[in-house]
């Protein structure tokens, strides 16, 4: 299957409203730094289904503050990559999502690797996101594809209902 990525341009924005399908959360990345070294286990766990509600993007407003890119088969966006500028050397992966018709078929990979391509012209470094630690399918994907870890917020779920999760952030350089 050829998969041709792509900027979504004016004429194409209504791609960004990719909606999000089923997913199975199997287990979670363990964290931890020791010695200036970040190092990680895998915990399993009996699988659920989990399900993200549909955004509501703006195009305008995406492209405002960095790109979006589609990933097609034939005429069909399967895959997407929104980028958001940021103050630091590297670019912000803000999502990240592909149908699930298209999963195991290199769509995201295809994607990062364009993702990097248009913020290195951009003059990044590189780029990051950040990663819920108990997706581990989403963790082991970024770490195969290059990411490193980088950080762990261990706070930002203080006094929610999803206390127990913590966010992992990762770097492409």
């Amino acid at each position: 299957m050829n998969i041709d990525i792509r900027k979504i341009s004016e004429s194409n924005q209504q791609d960004i409203f990719l909606p999000n399908e089923p997913f199975e959360l199997r287990g979670r990345l363990i964290v931890s730094r020791v010695a200036e070294k970040w190092h990680y286990r895998k915990e399993l766990m009996t699988p659920v289904e989990m399900i993200f509600p549909d955004e509501t993007y703006d195009y305008g407003k995406l492209t405002a503050k960095g790109f979006v890119l589609g990933a097609y088969l034939e005429s069909t966006c399967v895959g997407l990559a929104i980028m958001e500028d940021d103050w630091m050397k590297h670019m912000y992966l803000a999502d990240l999502k592909v149908s699930q018709l298209a999963r195991r078929l290199g769509v995201g990979q295809k994607l990062i690797a364009e993702a990097f391509r248009l913020a290195k012209e951009r003059n990044y470094q590189g780029i990051y996101t950040i990663g819920q630690d108990n997706n581990l399918n989403a963790c082991e994907f970024y770490l195969k594809v290059g990411f490193e870890i980088g950080g762990l917020n261990t706070r930002g779920y203080q006094y929610t209902a999803q206390e127990e999760k913590s966010d992992i952030y990762f770097y492409l350089s």
